[in-house]
């Protein structure tokens, strides 16, 4: 690619457009190539344990706790001291990095922290990622704020921002546009590594320092490769081991039941768990999918103080604080209603009870998806008698394998069917013209919206599950529902919008994907392939 630093055995595939040449740099790429060449295959074996121990889950075996690792859970240790900057961390926004307004709004929402994400609520197209960091290099140089053509506004970052904290991609994602040796690179580690190279001394300097979010974890052995990632980047760029802090989030079944291998693994660098409960509950679905046992009931219904659910948080709250590491809360993803002021106040009560409870678990802080949504967040993790509840010890909370496994009760419904099918659709085809991060029906949906959606209703197609009504759920009722519902969206989007947009190639995605003999294991993987299709044609 012209314009691209040269590196043998490395083809950038992406466009070398203005002001690119700033983030792939020559020093740039040869440090997340030196990463690559070293950690890439572990993350391929660890992708093929997962697939291996899916079969196992298929036939009938249940997760539970490693025999092997005993000696860990029964330990007496402790996670590394927490820095300054992370200690308070009672409301937490997030959003995605390729959007330098919405970056801006955030860092300066009153919110303690702020998650900027280049995983499930970016779309990674080449142009979103390498956008994403460039607006965070722009902020640690001091240059982020710019003024909106449109109208005339200026935005730049307050004097004292949220602390931001990056997450990278997942092990799963691949970055296309880079190709080492023959082969896609790792997406965290490319997300990770230009970040951490651009901006780590810069941060360091700053008085906060490189820290990390890191999504989608199923084993301590993944965690352990990220640290040897941390130990060997922090090496090459002469920044003292253990600068790097990370929180990882347990959003996977398997993870949740090796909470403490994973904060020993990484136990230099970790600072906390986070309970990131829209994809928690893609995964139980994904990684039970096939055992009767655990079919769940209508979306609406499979809510955080109940079942699997409510014993996930228990036991994080329980595991952090008896390892000195931060409990952190899920997301309140809903958003303003504008000019509907009951519905705006229904909206904002829900968010308070979830804060509520999860200020109850002991949770020492809480994620919200929109900055209206601090303050009210702020109004009950505000009410803690310090910054965090680190010190409140769960001695009382007893949660089991049984515990961890029990699923939610409820109806299914044909309503359920249907609004699966309009949210799944209408995220997907978003994410496929470059948005991650999607308002719908009065809720901030990323790519875990999806997920949930059409893994449901492929559970209930699988297991020909039954409606409240006593109809069973067949591919062909599924059809029906499907293409009623999209009958509806064109009218109410209009033909214009309809025929302008990417719905036709997302009701395919998903209608397959909902109907596919297996449960594939993310819709992410094979929508990334259009984004790649359509780069290409243009």
């Amino acid at each position: 690619m012209s314009g691209a630093p040269s590196v043998d055995g490395v083809v950038i595939k992406g466009a070398m457009k203005p002001g690119y040449e700033r983030i792939l740099t020559q020093e740039a790429l040869e440090f997340v190539v030196a990463l690559e060449r070293k950690f890439g295959a572990r993350r391929k074996e660890l992708l093929a344990a997962r697939a291996e121990r899916q079969k196992k889950f298929d036939t009938g075996e249940l997760p539970d706790f490693l025999p092997e690792t005993k000696n860990i859970r029964e330990g007496d240790w402790k996670v590394a001291p927490i820095p300054q900057d992370l200690l308070d961390r009672r409301v937490e926004i997030t959003g995605p990095v390729d959007n330098r307004k919405m970056v801006i709004n955030a860092l300066n929402s009153g919110a303690q922290s702020y998650m900027t994400d280049f995983e499930d609520a970016a779309a990674p197209t080449w142009d979103n990622m390498i956008g994403g960091q460039q607006n965070m290099m722009a902020y640690w140089d001091k240059s982020i704020g710019f003024t909106d053509e449109s109208n005339g506004k200026t935005y730049d970052v307050i004097e004292k921002p949220a602390t931001l904290i990056v997450r990278p991609r997942g092990w799963h994602l691949e970055e296309a546009h880079v190709e080492v040796d023959g082969q896609p690179m790792s997406g965290g580690i490319f997300d990770f590594g230009l970040y951490f190279f651009h901006n780590a001394k810069k941060q360091i300097a700053s008085g906060s320092g490189p820290y990390f979010y890191l999504p989608k974890m199923e084993s301590h052995l993944e965690a352990r490769l990220w640290n040897d990632i941390f130990i060997d980047a922090q090496k090459a760029l002469g920044v003292p081991n253990g600068t790097i802090k990370t929180t990882i989030l347990i959003e996977t079944l398997p993870a949740a039941f090796e909470m403490h291998e994973i904060l020993y693994e990484l136990k230099d660098h970790i600072v906390g768990l986070n309970c990131g409960r829209w994809d928690y509950i893609f995964s139980y679905i994904k990684r039970l999918g096939k055992n009767p046992n655990f079919i769940l009931p209508d979306r609406a219904q499979v809510v955080m103080g109940k079942a699997f659910l409510n014993a996930y948080s228990l036991l994080l709250v329980k595991t952090c604080h008896e390892r000195g590491a931060f409990a952190m809360g899920g997301m309140a993803a809903q958003i303003p209603v504008k000019g509907d002021e009951a519905a705006n106040e229904a909206a904002f009560a829900k968010v308070r009870a979830d804060k509520e409870r999860e200020a109850n678990n002991g949770h020492d802080g809480t994620w919200v998806a929109h900055p209206d949504l601090v303050a009210v967040a702020m109004e009950i993790f505000g009410k803690l008698e310090g910054p965090n509840q680190l010190a409140r010890q769960r001695q009382d909370v007893d949660v089991g394998q049984k515990e961890l496994l029990e699923p939610h009760t409820g109806e299914r419904t044909e309503e359920g069917m249907r609004e699966c099918c309009r949210v799944g659709v209408q995220y997907i085809e978003a994410w496929l013209g470059g948005r991650g991060a999607v308002p719908l029906y009065n809720l901030m949906e990323d790519a875990a919206t999806a997920e949930i959606s059409r893994t449901q209703l492929w559970q209930w197609i699988y297991h020909g599950a039954d409606l409240s009504d006593g109809r069973k759920v067949t591919p062909e009722l599924f059809d029906e529902v499907l293409d009623d519902e999209m009958k509806k969206l064109r009218e109410t989007l209009g033909e214009e919008r309809w025929t302008k947009g990417h719905f036709e190639e997302a009701v395919k995605l998903f209608s397959d994907m909902t109907k596919a003999k297996e449960c594939e294991e993310f819709l992410t993987l094979p929508a990334y392939q259009q984004i790649l299709q359509q780069e290409a044609a243009n």
